[in-house]
């Protein structure tokens, strides 16, 4: 499966602190299945915080997360700030506080004075000395001293068709929460149903003769907002890009999206699914996925925030469509439609990198201009 090593990467990253809004999908089911979880936690006992959502309101599901989050941590905020004002509060509480406020939105500084704000509550709290009730209402609220992950994520079924307005509502936000799209190009779970990211001339249920129309461009329209992060990435043609993309979006103070290209068994690997790694690799060499990084930051240092980072497509593009039964099966039954549309994908392939060049180009700094 092209999904799960996404997900393996990423609450490697973050699971001691991350919340997940799973749409409904492969991903809930494979990641959800009672009696079993691929999901732990580590040695602290800390782990990623699961729940499923409906297929169509994912994104939503995750916004409320996080206004929650944020609901909870600016509390214990205030009551922190309340608690340092106050003369009988022990010193070593005030202190502690202080440091933590400062330190509250950093991923690590909160973790190490957020421990120490919760040691020196709990010292307090055994002595009976200061205000009893406020320290231990502080105390009651420490899960919430260390900064939070919040990701929703779910299939491109999900992100780019049924539940797209919601997706589209949440990067509209402007609210810290980030999305992962893992992108099969098809409604997988549900028995392999084209969607709006199945790409022209695949072979899918509802498109037996090939979907006649292009794929969805989500990566483009995301980008239009322009405080957006958003990336597309693909593991196995570059593990280091994928992982720089996890980590500049989780770090990004604003909305950002992730879309991972993940090949999936209703695309008929022709060389077996053992081999996934490698047909992302050839999908982005062959021009049929591109690679990027979009980060708003860039632009505010006066940098291109666009960065392109597979280069012009080198490998025969019609040689890896042969390499998939959803594409292959089609010339089987109708050479002709099939040449056709196959040429009309690899014509739309061209026309996407083209268009990401222009933009780069587009989002280049004028010298001498103040961006």
């Amino acid at each position: 499966c092209g999904e799960t090593p996404y997900m393996k990467l990423l609450t490697q990253l973050y699971g001691d602190r991350m919340y997940i809004a799973n749409a409904t999908g492969c991903s809930s089911i494979w990641g959800g299945s009672a009696p079993s979880t691929p999901y732990t936690v580590n040695k602290e006992g800390r782990g990623p915080a699961w729940e499923n959502s409906l297929f169509e309101d994912g994104a939503e599901f995750g916004y409320g997360m996080n206004l929650a989050v944020n609901a909870r941590q600016t509390a214990a905020a205030d009551l922190a700030r309340s608690l340092a004002q106050k003369e009988d509060t022990p010193a070593a509480v005030t202190l502690c506080a202080q440091k933590w406020l400062n330190h509250r939105r950093e991923t690590e500084g909160s973790r190490t004075t957020g421990q120490a704000l919760a040691a020196a509550l709990a010292k307090a709290i055994s002595a009976g000395t200061g205000n009893q009730e406020e320290l231990q209402a502080l105390y009651n609220m420490r899960d919430m001293f260390g900064q939070k992950s919040v990701w929703a994520f779910g299939g491109d079924g999900w992100a780019y068709d049924i539940g797209y307005g919601g997706v589209d509502h949440v990067l509209a936000s402007g609210e810290n929460i980030n999305i992962l799209v893992l992108d099969t190009e098809v409604y997988s779970n549900t028995g392999g149903q084209a969607s709006k990211a199945t790409n022209t001339g695949a072979v899918a249920q509802f498109a037996a003769a090939g979907k006649a129309v292009q794929k969805k461009d989500l990566a483009a329209i995301a980008m239009q907002y322009g405080n957006v992060y958003v990336a597309q990435v693909a593991m196995g043609a570059n593990p280091a890009q994928t992982l720089r993309a996890l980590k500049e979006a989780e770090s990004y103070d604003g909305p950002s999206l992730i879309i991972a290209y993940a090949p999936c068994i209703n695309h008929g690997l022709k060389a077996g699914m053992n081999r996934s790694m490698v047909e992302m690799k050839k999908a982005v060499r062959a021009g049929y996925w591109n690679l990027l990084r979009f980060d708003p930051r860039l632009a505010e240092e006066g940098k291109n925030p666009l960065q392109i980072d597979s280069a012009k497509p080198n490998e025969d593009y019609q040689s890896f469509l042969r390499g998939e039964v959803r594409y292959a099966s089609l010339r089987m039954k109708n050479p002709e439609h099939a040449d056709a549309l196959f040429a009309e994908s690899e014509k739309n392939a061209l026309g996407r990198y083209e268009s990401l060049i222009q933009r780069h180009n587009s989002l280049e700094p004028k010298e001498g201009l103040a961006r």
